[in-house]
């Protein structure tokens, strides 16, 4: 397999420079929590342009097209082209971030990944986490340390028939409704040569919905303090997409529904809890170890101050806990139940109190600090994954990078037919081979 030649590194910024450039915007609760986190990282395969496979010409063109197409979105998502500033404050010993919207741009590298095709993404049965990986820039980097790095850095890597566009995000300033959106935004302005009009309202970069709950800018005491070291997961770890048709999730949610004697369990909630199940039955856990699954669960239509297009992050961690023992004893309906109950339970009120207990005791997120039982998923079937096309068509598949993986990190995207869901499993390489020859488990997969 080749390797991942580096042709150019270049900073783009915006087109537009203006007075936003000078503004500060102050990171929320939300956004805290996540300091000493990876970035986000995702990206999509695409057929590379009939056009581009022999002319260098073309070639070129199409790296300088993507970077002038990013230029004009950082147009619109300014933030993303600034640097996260941090502020000591030494009478408390207490630290704060904002973002500095200087527009010192963003990271852009183009690459050439020698003799590897899409076939070599997309064939086999596990992830080719070697190649995947390396098409993606700035691993490792944790948020907290964008006060000197980009807050967005792109890698366009060209493969022998294809493209790979992956994208490394601040988490501390995206979630995943605003990443995808901002892949949507760039995509349409590729498309249509920065001529069209953007089909997506603006966006809003005030924090204004928090006046009356919490004064910005938070405090963290000891920041420096609670640096971890860099985090190694235990033992060998893989993946492999799952793919769920919507006849499967049907299926699966009628069953769930019908074992509670309810209606009010989804399909993406039976699904979630049918994973936790097959999981942890195949992981031969002792019945009396705890178990937990960690949702990411989205406020954007949860917490009514808060506008629908506002830039930052917008979610909350919610946490399902049981014994081994009754998690298999009780099984798929009880599961997807207890997630519906967890979900439910993030109400406005409930939000206010967070954001108030968090202001008092700030509490940051590490990798190191989960449970070795534990399940969690991020990510949302409900992104416009697949209506990311630049020019050259829909994209083929789409893959995550390195960052905040571990043993039980089960990322959700739509598939790329209507009403599928698609789970990227990363789990130890015993989990998985037992998975694959669990029946009732593959019976559910396409």
């Amino acid at each position: 397999m080749g390797n991942v030649r580096f042709i150019s590194t270049t900073t783009v910024q915006p087109t537009a420079h203006n007075g936003e450039f000078t503004r500060r915007i102050e990171l929320t609760p939300w956004d805290l929590q996540l300091l000493l986190v990876d970035q986000v990282q995702k990206g999509l395969l695409f057929h590379k342009p009939f056009s581009t496979y022999e002319n260098e010409d073309l070639k070129n063109g199409l790296v300088e097209h993507l970077k002038s197409s990013l230029s004009l979105t950082l147009d619109i998502f300014y933030p993303l082209a600034g640097r996260l500033a941090i502020t000591e404050h030494e009478d408390d010993n207490s630290s704060s971030f904002s973002v500095d919207c200087n527009g010192a741009g963003a990271g852009f590298v183009h690459a050439v990944a020698d003799g590897v095709t899409v076939a070599d993404i997309l064939d086999p049965v596990l992830v080719p986490d070697d190649i995947v990986y390396s098409l993606f820039t700035m691993n490792g980097v944790l948020n907290y340390e964008s006060v000197s790095n980009p807050l967005l850095a792109v890698q366009v890597t060209e493969l022998v028939d294809g493209i790979f566009i992956g994208c490394t995000m601040n988490h501390c300033v995206v979630d995943g409704s605003i990443f995808w959106r901002f892949f949507n935004t760039w995509s349409e302005i590729s498309r249509d040569h920065g001529f069209g009009k953007i089909s997506q309202p603006p966006l809003i970069f005030g924090r204004e919905f928090l006046d009356g709950i919490i004064n910005l800018p938070v405090r963290i005491p000891f920041f420096h303090n609670q640096i971890p070291e860099k985090f190694l997961p235990p033992g060998p770890l893989q993946q492999r997409m799952f793919h769920f048709p919507k006849e499967k999730l049907a299926q699966l949610k009628a069953k769930a529904n019908a074992e509670m004697g309810t209606t009010k369990i989804s399909s993406l909630q039976a699904l979630l809890a049918h994973l936790w199940v097959c999981i942890i039955r195949n992981r031969r856990l002792s019945p009396d170890q705890e178990t937990k699954y960690l949702l990411l669960v989205g406020l954007r239509q949860r917490f009514q101050p808060l506008p629908e297009e506002y830039l930052g992050n917008a979610v909350l961690f919610g946490t399902v806990t049981s014994t081994v023992g009754d998690l298999l004893k009780q099984g798929l309906g009880w599961a997807a139940l207890e997630m519906n109950k967890m979900i439910a339970s993030k109400t406005e009120q409930e939000v206010r109190k967070h954001l108030e207990e968090w202001v008092k005791s700030p509490k940051l997120n590490k990798m190191g600090t989960l449970s070795v039982n534990s399940l969690a998923t991020g990510s949302s079937p409900r992104f416009n994954v697949f209506g990311n096309d630049f020019g050259w068509g829909r994209p083929l598949a789409v893959r995550s990078g390195a960052g905040n993986k571990f043993d039980g990190k089960l990322t959700v995207f739509p598939g790329a037919e209507d009403g599928s869901i698609d789970f990227e499993a990363c789990l130890s390489s015993q989990t998985l081979q037992a998975l694959a020859q669990d029946a009732e488990f593959m019976d559910s997969v396409a």
